[in-house]
Formats: structure tokens, C-alpha cells, sequence
């Protein structure tokens, strides 16, 4: 027989999970008050969503690298990297724009799978790899750049970051669209939660109760709607935040109903299980490495395309923001654990942080002091949630 729990029980089993979207609603809340609602506004919001999509997308990948116990040090070089190939392609050698987009993912896969088999095949630990590839890639940058900054890239390249999707359907000061898309990812979501519960039912295990799960698919849905209606009274819905759609929607699939994601959470949470369960483990690893390359090379095609060029320091400790968006979002130092959507709202509250602190004019370095402490935070509450789950053992 299948178990309804209740709201408290649904809260504290997953504590760590649940912990990070009510602290996400709550500093949401606390700065539009402290900006007078300019948070909140329709141009903000868009601001928010263009300058920190290329995090968000290194997140999605990094929390996959975490889940299985590693770190990659290498991201914010790559991103610079990748973006520099776009740039000379496009800028220098004349290519169409993309052509450009191709070269840098190839460079990224490129990178990728060389840090995979440093890592997978010759056992080296992913933290030095990437330490040194984080130089490798920043060199090659200042290599493949002659040491300068290239700009600017063709209109249709700064669309990538830069453009949107609007007025398909009219509308009087807001934009029909970028709603209806807006409604589209709230059904979607709704669909995809009641297959899950049908699921879990199926299988006998416990379940929200059906007045709280209702309730959740309407504060979703809320939400969605509340910030696609301020997106459209902007300037519409942004390439960039579709492309970021499609890869959370992905990155998802794969990482809780495909082997390769049971296998990556196996590794993770127990290596030498995993082992003795059949998982090729280098193979994995690799894919790993693979796929985080993949996802730095579309995140430096963003950046380079909202920045209008390329720069030798571009992605300067882009790694660090996707570290803390993952452990923040729920991720755990000793892998196993993490979702992308905690990834992703990990990023966001990172974000709105950054977003908010810089409306007030607080100064950069309380900033950087601030984002500090709450990383620090996040990790002591893992630790903390871990040594309360021993106690109850």
C-alpha cells in the first residue's frame, strides 16, 4: 500500500533539497524590498536571465562532475578558450557566425575528452587535471588571441545572447509569445510530476498527499507565469534563456531515467559498489569530462556573444560561480547527491544575490565577502544534514 506523507514529513526528508527553494523565495523577497521592487522589474528580471545564463549552463554540467565525486577546475578557461576559436573564425577569418559556434564546441568536446583520459584511463584525480588544464586553456586563450581582445562579432552571432523572440502573436504591452511558452512549461511541468507520482504509486512508495502536491504544481505555475508576463512586458522571451530551457529539460531526462545518470549518482555514492555492480567506471568518467567540455563550449559561445567579442581574461573564476551554484543547489561533497534543478536554482540565488547587492550599490568586495559566506553555509547545512542522518541510524 502506497504511503501519503504529509507537508512537514515531505519537508525535512529531504531537507537539503527542500531547504534551497524556500531560501531562494525568501532572499527574492527580501531584495525586491530592499530595491523597492526594482528587482522585480520587467527589465531586471531580463538582465538577470542574460547575465547569468552562462553560469547556469556551466552548473548543469558541473553538477554532474560533483554527483560523481569529482570537480573541474578548468570551466571558466574553456569558456575563454572556446569563445576565442569562435572569434578568430568568425572576426578574423570571416566565417558565418556559425561556423564559428562549431569550431568552439569542437574545441570544447576537444578539451573535454583530453581531461577525460587523464582522468578515466590514467587515474590522475580530477582535481589536478583540471588545475592544470585551467592553465593549458588560459595559455592556449592568450595564444589563440595574440595576446588581444577580437570584437565585434555579426548581428546574427550577438543574437545567441543577445536576441529574442517576440510579437509572433501581438499583445497590448506585454508580448502573447513568450506567455503562451510560459503556460507550455507549466503544463509540461505539471504532466511530468503527475507521471512521476503515478510512478512512485505504481512502485508502492510514499507520496505527497494529493491537496500538496496540487498545491505545488500551483505555486510552480505561479511563479512560471509571474516572470514569463514580466519577460514579456520587457522585451520577450530570450534566445538564450530557450536554449538554457532545452538543456535543463535534457540535462534532467539524463540524469534520472537513463543508465548513464544511474550510473553517474552509483559511482558517486559508492565507488566500489558500483564497480562490483558491472558499471564500466572509466567509461563513465570520460563521458563525464566529455559532456562538461560540451557544456563550457556552449556557455563560451554565450558569454562571447553577450560581450560582443573575445577577451584573454574572459571566464576569470566562472568555475568557482558554477561550484557554488551546484553545492548551494543541494549538491554534496562527497558526491551521490544533487539534481540540475537544484543546480539551477543554486545559480539563481546566486544571482539574484549578486543582482540585488549591486541595485543597492554595495561595494564589490562585501559582495564577494557575502557569496563566500553563504557557499560556506551551504556546505556546513550538507555536513550538518549528514551527521543528523547518522544519529537517527
Amino acid at each position: 500500500m502506497t504511503a501519503v506523507v504529509g507537508l512537514k514529513d515531505l519537508f525535512t526528508r529531504n531537507l537539503r533539497q527542500s531547504g534551497i527553494f524556500v531560501a531562494f523565495i525568501a532572499i527574492v523577497g527580501l531584495f525586491a524590498i530592499l530595491t523597492d521592487g526594482t528587482l522585480l522589474s520587467p527589465g531586471n528580471v531580463t538582465n538577470i536571465v542574460l547575465q547569468y545564463s552562462y553560469v547556469l549552463i556551466l552548473a548543469i554540467g558541473m553538477m554532474i562532475v560533483i554527483i560523481a565525486g569529482h570537480i573541474d577546475l578548468s570551466v571558466g578557461s574553456l569558456v575563454a578558450l572556446t569563445g576565442s576559436v569562435s572569434a578568430v573564425v568568425v572576426i578574423r577569418h570571416g566565417q558565418p557566425w556559425w561556423v564559428g559556434v562549431l569550431a568552439g564546441v569542437a574545441v570544447g568536446l576537444l578539451c573535454g575528452m583530453w581531461q577525460g583520459l587523464w582522468v578515466a584511463y590514467v587515474g590522475i584525480p580530477a582535481f589536478i587535471v583540471t588545475l592544470a588544464g585551467m592553465l593549458i586553456f588560459r595559455g592556449l586563450t592568450l595564444k589563440v588571441l595574440d595576446n588581444i581582445s577580437l570584437s565585434p562579432f555579426p548581428a546574427e552571432y550577438q543574437r545567441i545572447a543577445g536576441g529574442f523572440l517576440n510579437g509572433f502573436l501581438g499583445g497590448n504591452g506585454y508580448d502573447v509569445f513568450t506567455i503562451l511558452i510560459g503556460a507550455v512549461a507549466v503544463v509540461g511541468y505539471a504532466v511530468s510530476q503527475l507521471r512521476s507520482r503515478q510512478g512512485r504509486i505504481r512502485y508502492q512508495q510514499a507520496v505527497e498527499s494529493m491537496p500538496i502536491f496540487i498545491t505545488k504544481i500551483a505555486l510552480v505555475g505561479i511563479v512560471v507565469m509571474a516572470f514569463a508576463y514580466q519577460l514579456s512586458r520587457s522585451r520577450g522571451l530570450p534566445i538564450v534563456l530557450l536554449i538554457l530551457g532545452v538543456l535543463i529539460i535534457t540535462y534532467s531526462v539524463l540524469t534520472s531515467k537513463t543508465k548513464f545518470g544511474r550510473h553517474v549518482y552509483a559511482i558517486g555514492g559508492n565507488l566500489s559498489a558500483a564497480q562490483l555492480s558491472g558499471v564500466k567506471v572509466p567509461r563513465v568518467n570520460f563521458l563525464i569530462f566529455v559532456n562538461m567540455g560540451l557544456l563550457a563550449a556552449v556557455a563560451g559561445v554565450v558569454y562571447s556573444s553577450r560581450s560582443n567579442g573575445a577577451q584573454p581574461g574572459a571566464g576569470n573564476m566562472f568555475e568557482l560561480d558554477a561550484i557554488a551554484a551546484c553545492f548551494i543547489g543541494g549538491a554534496s561533497t562527497t558526491g551521490g547527491v544533487g539534481r540540475i534543478s537544484g543546480a539551477i536554482v543554486g545559480g539563481l540565488l546566486v544571482g539574484v544575490m549578486s543582482n540585488g547587492m549591486q541595485l543597492m550599490g554595495i561595494d564589490q568586495a562585501v559582495q564577494q565577502v557575502v557569496k563566500g559566506l553563504v557557499l560556506l553555509l551551504a556546505v556546513a547545512f550538507d555536513i550538518f544534514n549528514k551527521r543528523r542522518a547518522s544519529a537517527a541510524r
